[in-house]
């Protein structure tokens, strides 16, 4: 059974940081792309950041150098360091692993709330 749980979700202040982690069971970690998107309320889903399993990573613009995506497979967990947030990073944040098919996560963890707000 694949399991994808995500942590470190929170209320922080704008300009400030937060580290989320997302911890995988049930794959074959090593060999996926992972990423992290993010769903605010009332807008669709956007595609924040993803690491392959040879460690390239991606970033949407709207995040590009504040954020800052990573893993460790001997753990078998990608992290997503945020920083500098703002009020509009507001949102769920989900963890999902892709495999072979482009643009296709196969699975997603619950996901977890991350509050920017004075």
């Amino acid at each position: 059974q694949v399991q994808l749980v995500e942590s470190g979700g929170g209320l922080v202040q704008p300009g400030g940081s937060l580290r989320l982690s997302c911890a995988a069971s049930g794959i074959i970690f090593s060999r996926y792309t992972m990423a992290w998107h993010r769903q605010a309320p009332g807008k669709q889903r956007e595609l924040v950041a993803t690491i392959s399993p040879a460690d390239s990573t991606n970033y949407a613009d709207s995040i590009k150098g504040r954020f800052t995506i990573s893993r460790d497979n001997t753990k078998n967990t990608v992290f997503l360091q945020m920083s500098s947030l703002k009020p509009e990073d507001t949102a769920v944040y989900y963890c999902a692993a892709r495999g072979l098919v482009p643009g296709y996560y196969a699975y997603w963890g619950q996901g977890t709330q991350v509050t920017v707000s004075s």
